[in-house]
């Protein structure tokens, strides 16, 4: 008969775990498949830098809670880089370490990191919260906000139930939209971003917020987190010919540097110059506010049910959230739960049709306030888009640079004016495809320094400072504008604002205009 292991051997087991941690060879190579296989929650590497840490236990103690375990399996060098504003001690990733990349393991990445003007950036912004006595994450303003926002939704969510006359509980779906669109911009973004708070707990109740409106926070988190903000406008061209030519790769040979957000947020529509114009995209500034509409719907409905089930979104691996039985328990629980409060109970109080018609009008509203708000940041006049792939000629895969959908560089023209108004004409020098320096070219701002359209958008009037500093609660951007504007006007990196919203609006829909008539750009 087998014997289970007594105390001693088992407390021997845990010496001999501890013994083998002391004797890692935290040299030693690890092949991209290696990295890969460590994808889960519960067995989490990533590498930064080409270095590989173990981020499973560290995740426990980990002082922005477990967003760390969006990097398992991959290289994180870009989330480790603009989470941490003030940066990470060495002696931390060296007693993280548990190995190191081969060279030449992981694709040719988009971006350089030969500059110091990302880190220029970071030294000012911290000392600027500081002079002013300002929290990096969380403070009174956004959780007064957030108290607001939850109250106004649950009150009018109730009031749609009650009211008898359709047309007056329709009234009260507008204001549930409304105030549901505020939740997933001014709440959840900023918990799931980890900046609600300094407590771990706090922020991840503000992130399942987006649940309780009825998404799901971690298929936002891998969309949002994973793809958009650190490729913005990034495209993997020889991922899109496959696509298009109705063929997949392995999950193993997908490269993570793609935006999703240019190719899935809204599929009958061209919103990247590389894609091909079909013949309805040259009515697609006509159709798109009627598909803003539609945008939470597919959410809830399409998309957070092929992540959960599959794993994957496009080619991003979602096994570091989904690959936890707790995470995915959650996922259904919450859309079952969401469902019965905005769905059956409205059809319990209106009848079936009633209560679908109420349902759906919230979610259109929902859906045009979030769309309108997010598409003019990244598909606007001016915007860059970036591409990559080895299908791509030797000269754009050398120089990375970020254009127009006219083939302009944006960067050449303020680089140029820097040099105008330095003092000997000397500038320091930033490559086109410095990771910082694509955000500022691949976003947009409006309304910039108004403390009122910051607080209102929930930071997304501030875009910019937004993809440089995602850590940093949104009701801060206001008072750092200033600070990004002049270091990017120092160092030659556009900075693009637009006096408000209405006229970032109108940008975008000739944007739109300009794309669905123009050829595909090679």
């Amino acid at each position: 008969m087998c014997k289970g292991p007594t105390r001693a051997s088992a407390a021997a087991s845990v010496g001999d775990a501890a013994l083998q941690d002391k004797v890692i060879d935290r040299d030693r190579f690890i092949s991209r498949d290696e990295l890969r296989a460590h994808n889960v929650p519960q067995n989490a590497w990533a590498a930064v830098h080409g270095r590989v840490i173990s981020i499973t236990e560290f995740a426990k103690r980990h002082p922005g809670g477990d967003i760390i375990l969006l990097a398992a399996g991959k290289d994180a060098t870009i989330l480790f880089e603009t989470y941490h504003p003030r940066g990470v001690p060495t002696s931390l990733l060296d007693k993280l370490q548990v190995g190191k990349m081969k060279d030449g393991e992981l694709p040719s990445s988009f971006y350089s990191w030969n500059s110091d003007f990302y880190q220029t950036l970071r030294t000012r912004v911290v000392q600027r919260l500081e002079e002013r006595n300002l929290p990096r994450r969380g403070g009174y303003e956004i959780w007064i906000k957030a108290i607001f926002l939850l109250v106004g939704f649950w009150f009018s969510l109730y009031n749609m139930y009650v009211r008898e006359t359709f047309w007056v509980a329709a009234l009260w779906s507008v204001t549930m939209g409304v105030f549901a669109a505020f939740i997933g911009t001014c709440i959840q973004h900023d918990g799931n971003h980890g900046a609600f708070s300094t407590s771990r707990g706090l922020n991840k109740v503000a992130g399942w917020t987006l649940d309780m409106i009825g998404a799901s926070g971690y298929t936002w988190e891998i969309q949002h987190m994973l793809g958009h903000h650190p490729y913005t406008n990034v495209l993997d061209v020889d991922e899109e010919e496959r696509k298009m030519a109705g063929e997949d790769c392995p999950m193993g040979d997908k490269d993570q540097e793609s935006d999703p957000d240019v190719f899935s947020s809204f599929p009958a529509m061209r919103m990247h110059p590389y894609h091909t114009a079909e013949w309805y995209h040259q009515y697609q500034h006509l159709y798109a506010p009627l598909l803003f509409a539609l945008m939470t719907l597919a959410k809830v409905f399409q998309q957070d049910v092929e992540v959960a089930t599959s794993q994957r979104l496009y080619h991003i691996d979602a096994q570091c959230r989904y690959g936890s039985i707790l995470n995915v328990l959650r996922f259904w629980s919450m859309k079952v739960l969401s469902v019965g409060y905005m769905l059956v109970l409205p059809c319990y109080f209106h009848g079936v049709l009633g209560g679908m018609a109420l349902f759906c009008l919230g979610h259109f509203t929902c859906g045009e306030v979030l769309a309108t708000m997010f598409i003019v940041n990244h598909v606007i006049e001016g915007v860059s888009f970036g591409k990559k792939g080895e299908s791509l000629g030797s000269k754009d895969n050398v120089e990375f640079r970020p254009t127009t959908v006219s083939g302009i560089t944006p960067m050449e023209q303020t680089r140029s004016d820097a040099k105008k108004a330095a003092a000997g004409g000397k500038v320091k020098d930033v490559p086109y495809n410095d990771w910082a320096a694509v955000q500022c070219q691949t976003s947009v701002n409006w309304s910039s320094g108004s403390y009122f359209w910051n607080h209102f958008s929930g930071g997304l009037s501030h875009q910019i400072e937004h993809h440089l500093f995602p850590s940093i609660c949104h009701t801060n951007y206001c008072h750092i504008q200033d600070v990004v504007e002049s270091t990017c006007l120092e160092y030659g990196v556009p900075y693009q604002s637009e006096r408000n919203l209405f006229v970032a609006y109108r940008k975008m829909l000739s944007h739109l205009k300009f794309l669905g008539n123009e050829k595909k750009v090679a």
